[in-house]
């Protein structure tokens, strides 16, 4: 469906605002949960306010995905930002940890609508020599949001208050929402179908159960406690039925014919991967510089700056090369580069130069944006309107479950292996004592610690976050694996005759699926 020039240019827009308000919550609340604490109290329920967001914004991915195709992606679009401005003006009046953790579910749910449906609107209005360049665009402000949401918390929360950091969202959301109810237009014609509800409701309480577990275990209670191992039941159980029940679905939330694509397959598997990766960068860097150099939030938020624009660079790279070369070439490269970066990082040490750390960053940053443009494009181009949003959706649910699990499991290795070296020096009241990262970025706290012992605190948390980063070449080196399987498939236009007009309906793709 093609758009008047000048419609477009505000339809898109509005899309990029939407993705951009999305996105920056994934990370935005991190740096702030401390003053968050202090304020509201409920220490041991603070990672609700984390968990709840990304759940419910996974869970809702593939179901809005699939009403967009259904149904139509303007209603599903407007629905989406209402729900997340919604949440956004209750998280700002929440008085204890609990509502905020409610609230921000809400707001998840209408996150788990604006990602997904404005990549495939983008999709389905751009001419097709004009997706390469425009998936860049899109790809770039999803890198950048996600990074520079730790930056903008830290800066809300020094100089103004926390509950900013959610009303931020209204004048970003709204101006948004304008641009899409007045200027996008849709003129599909729809069909009635069966909504999956067996599908949506195992694959929600799946999510849920596997989330909760991970977030739980080894904190509250006990990894070996018949709570922990009760959910991860439920979670298998709930999956397997999701799996069943996706079989004998008139339209399934997931199809398992998407998958039968190869190129699909493959560029599905490879985000979940670069979203394990992606996300162990921009959450524990700012870390590493508050803790072991001592700055201040707002410092180690802003130390993410180069990555993010390198990142930016890579995403309009990659939109850019993925007219003139097979989207595996592209990978291949944004692979290597993406191991490379991740390596670097495992090497620096307190006495690491600013500058050198910097370069470290902006190779990794250069490797993970290949991925926000490319994948995208690869994963739902093969793909007709009918089915765009199901696909799209699909993969962003697989890279958002990859993003949490990896920012799940590696905080758990760098946690233990954090608590593990300061329970050895100091025995393991102190190592309890010490075992909170987020105690050890407090000035207060570390102003009361003797320099002699923050010294060895100091090198054991700078330890803990390289090896976590040694670990996180696992998922680096698997989406290198992945990306080899991704065929020779490549954008490309549809063949105009001698008129100059679009002759037929040719593809608008080649190669492998």
């Amino acid at each position: 469906m093609a758009l008047p020039q000048n419609k477009l240019g505000l339809v898109i827009a509005g899309l990029l605002l939407g993705i951009f308000a999305a996105a920056i919550d994934n990370t935005i609340v991190a740096t702030a949960m401390g003053t968050i604490v202090a304020e509201l109290g409920g220490l041991d329920k603070f990672v609700w306010v984390t968990s709840a967001y990304l759940v419910a914004e996974m869970a809702a991915m593939p179901v809005f995905g699939k009403l967009s195709d259904m149904y139509g992606r303007k209603r599903f679009f407007v629905l989406g930002i209402s729900l997340f401005l919604l949440g956004s003006v209750l998280c700002g009046t929440a008085q204890n940890i609990v509502e905020l953790s409610i609230y921000r579910a809400i707001q998840g749910i209408g996150g788990g609508a604006l990602m997904p449906i404005a990549f495939t609107i983008m999709f389905d209005v751009v001419p097709p020599q004009k997706r390469g360049g425009m998936g860049g665009m899109f790809g770039a402000v999803f890198g950048a949001s996600s990074l520079l949401g730790p930056l903008l918390g830290a800066y809300i929360t020094d100089y103004m208050q926390w509950r900013w950091i959610f009303y931020i969202n209204l004048p970003i959301g709204l101006i948004a929402l304008a641009l899409i109810i007045f200027f996008y237009h849709e003129s599909m014609e729809h069909s009635k179908q069966r909504i999956d509800w067996w599908g949506a409701g195992t694959l929600v309480g799946s999510v849920v159960c596997l989330m909760f577990a991970l977030e739980l275990g080894g904190q509250q209670y006990a990894w070996n406690s018949s709570f922990i191992i009760g959910l991860f039941a439920a979670a298998a159980l709930l999956l397997a039925v999701f799996l069943y029940a996706e079989t004998k679905a008139e339209e399934p939330i997931i199809s398992y014919a998407m998958f039968r694509k190869r190129l699909f397959a493959a560029s599905t598997l490879t985000s979940l991967f670069y979203g394990a990766g992606f996300i162990t960068f921009s959450m524990y860097i700012p870390i590493y510089v508050q803790g072991v150099t001592g700055g201040t939030a707002t410092n180690s938020g802003l130390v993410l700056l180069p990555m993010t624009l390198s990142s930016v660079v890579a995403s309009q790279i990659g939109g850019i090369l993925s007219s003139k070369t097979s989207f595996r070439n592209i990978m291949i490269f944004s692979a290597i580069v993406f191991i490379c970066g991740t390596l670097l990082l495992s090497t620096i040490t307190p006495e690491t130069p600013k500058w050198l750390l910097t370069v470290y960053m902006i190779v990794a940053g250069f490797g993970v944006g290949f991925s926000f443009s490319v994948l995208g494009m690869a994963g739902i181009h093969s793909f007709d309107m009918r089915q765009r949003g199901s696909a799209n959706s699909t993969m962003a649910f697989v890279r958002s479950l990859g993003m949490t699990l990896g920012l799940t499991v590696f905080g758990i290795v760098q946690r233990n292996l954090l608590a593990s070296k300061l329970g050895g020096a100091f025995g393991g009241a102190a190592g309890e004592s010490f075992g909170s990262t987020r105690e050890l970025l407090s000035p207060e706290k570390r102003a009361a610690i003797p320099k002699e012992m923050m010294d060895h605190i100091v090198q054991f948390l700078s330890s803990s976050i390289t090896t976590m980063f040694l670990w996180a070449l696992i998922p680096a080196v698997l989406a290198f694996v992945a990306v080899l399987f991704m065929g020779d498939a490549r954008m490309t236009f549809p063949v105009k005759n001698q008129t100059g007009k679009p002759a037929g309906a040719k593809a608008e793709w080649s190669g492998g699926q």
